[in-house]
């Protein structure tokens, strides 16, 4: 398991067993646990994760995983979408080139646009190809990372 999916795992429990209620709070707590990372990593985490803040109605706001730990039922439509269409996955820098089924590649582009992974800047749709470009300082292992968090049955 990578550091980061291990990570993410982490993230998800203190969120569920903890009332936090800001990023400096997760931060102290992640490096309790042996995770010593940025601020800016841990927002990328918690976009990943879809967390979100909730007023608990007295004293304030606090961290709060979605209702559906694994997705929403539009959000399965579209990974169901990738899933469907995806038939592999190349690198060369910051551009990828996903090879898709004929006639999925605007099914799964915009898929992908609108489950909003942060390494992804843009995609182009053809009919069965789909070129990616991630945005700067992510690489293919971190986009390859959220696929497994979020779309598990993704490989390489």
């Amino acid at each position: 398991m990578s550091e980061r999916h291990e990570r993410l795992g982490v993230v998800k429990q203190l969120i569920k067993n903890n009332r936090i209620d800001n990023q400096d709070t997760l931060l102290e707590m992640l490096k309790a646990e042996g995770h010593n990372v940025t601020q800016a990593t841990l927002s990328r985490d918690l976009k990943i994760l879809k967390v979100s803040k909730v007023s608990d109605g007295w004293t304030g706001y606090y961290y709060s995983m979605p209702d559906d730990d694994f997705h929403s039922e539009s959000e399965k439509s579209y990974i169901q979408d990738v899933r469907r269409g995806i038939i592999s996955i190349e690198f060369s820098g910051t551009i990828g080139v996903i090879k898709t089924r004929p006639g999925h590649a605007s099914s799964v582009c915009f898929a992908l646009d609108v489950l909003a992974l942060p390494e992804i800047l843009g995609t182009i749709a053809g009919d069965d190809t789909i070129f990616i470009i991630l945005r700067e300082g992510n690489t293919k292992e971190d986009l390859l990372e959220s696929f497994k968090t979020r779309i598990p049955e993704i490989k390489e």
